[in-house]
């Protein structure tokens, strides 16, 4: 058997890390609530007007 350490790979990573990741992540995350709330206002606005077209 060899006795060697096993090969050295570098940590960090070959291309910088982008500045705006976190800034692009938080928009998206943002806009996904933004929709969520949307759709749920417009399924109780729906409901809303349905039970009120059947009654």
């Amino acid at each position: 058997m060899l006795n060697r350490p096993p090969p050295y790979f570098p940590q960090n990573q070959l291309s910088p890390p982008d500045e705006n990741r976190y800034r692009k992540f938080k928009l998206i995350i943002a806009a996904v609530i933004v929709g969520i709330l949307v759709l749920v206002a417009g399924l109780g606005a729906g409901i809303y007007y349905l039970i009120r077209w059947l009654f």
